[in-house]
């Protein structure tokens, strides 16, 4: 069975951190989700399991049905680069938070537990 290969932006698109912003400002109060959202602006890249994203965030995993999942689905299919994802590791709770690539890790995941998913951490 041939793996598929997921390709990847080299950063983040420009309109995920206010996204992340937008769903941080959800769990943590305004002022605490836009410094988070800066603080991602300006962290490295790095990369983790999908497996381990999905343990370290407690998250369930989204099932191809989802339409948000299928399309990104279809972008790997494509050949399409991926937009990195951006995590917080909420100290507070213990836990880590997906800011925003939920559906693009869902996708991945679908393809290999085991891909390197790239992205930036606060």
């Amino acid at each position: 069975m041939t793996k598929t290969k997921i390709k990847w932006l080299k950063e983040p698109r420009k309109h995920d951190y206010p996204a992340a912003e937008s769903y941080l400002s959800l769990i943590l109060e305004p002022q605490a989700a836009k410094t988070v959202a800066e603080q991602l602006k300006s962290a490295e890249m790095t990369e983790f399991a999908a497996k381990d994203i999905f343990r370290a965030s407690g998250v369930s995993l989204l099932g191809v049905s989802n339409s948000h999942v299928e399309k990104d689905r279809t972008r790997i299919i494509r050949d399409e680069e991926l937009s990195p994802l951006l995590l917080f590791r909420d100290a507070s709770r213990h836990m880590l938070i997906i800011a925003d690539g939920y559906h693009r890790l869902c996708a991945v995941y679908t393809f290999d537990e085991n891909a390197r998913i790239p992205c930036k951490i606060a």
